[in-house]
């Protein structure tokens, strides 16, 4: 967007589900990695010259571990916030498992390779660590809890851990209760940061969809500290602004990336001009330039370059007969899942009874932010009651595609709730050799689905809604099944395609 002759960004400059993102500079280019929860390969791994135009250039985890674990989906589990820092030559990426502990991965570049897991700190409920490097040559780690694991929450936590992050040299202090701290709950999120003799943990409050992003500061690493609020939603539709990085651009300026929760579209990436107050606090959004400290919708770009696309979904020509890199398995990849081929992908069937949330050999790529048409073409081999299609996947979703009856194919548009204890069949219809499935996602989350095949179209309203996933948003997805017990079958499919309506 262009408003004034300079080039402008539009927030969120990636309007797609990012969770809990962080990010550093290192030299002239950005890093920035998200929560992956059960989705593989997690820890996606992203660059950018100009913090507002992202590539992706590798993810951290091969597979979400202990893979025997993680071979079936465990929605809202696995990779929840991480943080990443660059010490001494080398990337670190600390990450917590909620089920078993916080972990490290590092490398000496961006695009891997990344090293094995190695636990940090093993425990119940441990979550969002961030480790900071004193000019002393000493490491900290602060971190936050889960209630549902550990059984207490809006607490952070601070530990001493050795310069490689290999082991905890103390016991964990708490340095900050929210209890204490008038209307504050969900503590969490937290970031450590050192400043002009400060130490800083900028951290969110008062729930994902809801809160508010505070900072808090000490001149020791175990405080105690000092609280403002730095961001909140104001009179904005920004809701919950908050959890994510502070990083400063080569020219000395400070910016804040943080998220807004969208419900079935994710939690969105929002960038935030940030300054230093003459109180030493810092200033975020439209505080900046002496307006409240809620976000703004569009800025001057930080290095003034042009906006381009906000999504993470791409197309895909599956040419080399595999998926291009920005697609994700909702279990660990399973090396049989793909038949070999090119010029088309060609997905082996899950078994299957009828859920397609639970299916392990799923596909699927972040859902736009905004109005959004997703396509592609679909074949179907395999025994009596086997499918494959295309679906928009959440905690509830829609599926549309090919299945195999006892009297042959027909083209099916179908749903699921996340209380139902069965599909239902919206619409069903002969069909005879490949269709091509689209299925439309509104600005309002209302979904259509459309299936062509022997030259003519059938359109559908399922009256129904697209839904957020367990701590992500929906997902648009590629799905094969076939009965317990029987034959596999085998989805082929051909030129996916994405298109986006944006106002």
């Amino acid at each position: 967007m262009n408003l004034t002759g300079e080039h402008h960004y539009r927030n969120p400059i990636i309007d797609a589900d990012l969770p809990d993102p962080d990010a550093i500079r290192v030299g002239d280019r950005y890093v920035m990695t998200a929560s992956s929860f059960n989705r593989a390969p997690g820890l996606p791994v992203y660059v950018s010259d100009d913090l507002v135009n992202w590539e992706r250039v590798g993810d951290a985890l091969p597979a979400v571990e202990p893979r025997p674990w993680f071979d079936v989906p465990r929605h809202g589990g696995g990779v929840w916030a991480p943080s990443i820092r660059h010490h001494g030559g080398v990337y670190f990426i600390v990450y917590p498992d909620p089920d078993q502990g916080i972990f490290v991965v590092t490398a000496t570049d961006p695009a891997g390779p990344w090293s094995a897991p190695h636990l940090l700190l093993g425990g119940l409920g441990l979550i969002d660590p961030c480790p900071l490097w004193d000019d002393d040559g000493r490491a900290y780690l602060v971190h936050g809890w889960a209630r549902s694991r550990a059984g207490r929450k809006n607490v952070l936590s601070v530990a001493e851990v050795d310069p490689e992050l290999r082991e905890v040299l103390s016991p964990a202090r708490d340095v900050i209760d929210g209890a204490l701290l008038d209307g504050w709950m969900t503590l969490e999120g937290p970031k450590f940061y050192a400043r002009d003799g400060w130490y800083w943990i900028l951290a969110p409050a008062g729930g994902v969809a809801t809160g508010w992003q505070a900072a808090f500061r000490s001149r020791e690493p175990y405080g105690p500290y000092e609280e403002r609020i730095v961001l909140a939603q104001g009179s904005t539709p920004v809701n919950g602004p908050h959890q994510g990085a502070w990083v400063s651009s080569p020219d000395g300026r400070d910016w804040f990336l943080h998220f807004q929760d969208r419900g079935p579209f994710g939690r969105v990436v929002h960038l935030q001009p940030m300054s230093w107050g003459e109180d030493g606090w810092p200033l975020m959004g439209a505080a900046v330039d002496g307006g409240p400290d809620e976000p703004v919708l569009t800025y001057p770009s930080p290095h003034g370059t042009a906006q381009g696309r906000r999504t993470l979904a791409r197309d895909d020509d599956f040419a080399a007969g595999v998926p291009g890199p920005y697609w994700t398995w909702q279990a660990n990849p399973d090396p049989e899942a793909i038949v070999p081929g090119s010029g088309a992908l060609r997905l082996r069937s899950s078994e299957d009874a009828g859920n397609v949330r639970v299916l392990p050999r799923v596909l699927g790529q972040p859902l736009p932010g905004m109005a959004s048409r997703s396509r592609v073409g679909v074949a179907l081999e395999g025994p009596v009651g086997s499918r494959a299609g295309l679906a928009i996947l959440g905690r509830d979703y829609v599926w549309a595609g090919i299945r195999r009856t006892a009297s042959g194919d027909e083209a099916v548009v179908a749903a699921r709730g996340r209380d139902d204890l069965a599909e239902h069949v919206i619409a069903r219809w002969p069909v005879a050799g490949e269709a091509e499935v689209e299925l439309a996602c509104g600005a309002d989350a209302a979904i259509t689905a459309t299936i062509t095949a022997g030259g003519s179209s059938v359109d559908v309203d399922p009256g129904v809604m697209a839904a957020e996933g367990q701590w992500i948003g929906a997902e648009v997805a590629l799905f094969a099944g076939s009965g317990y017990g029987a034959p596999d079958a085998v989805g082929t499919f051909t030129h996916f395609r994405i298109d986006l309506d944006e106002d």
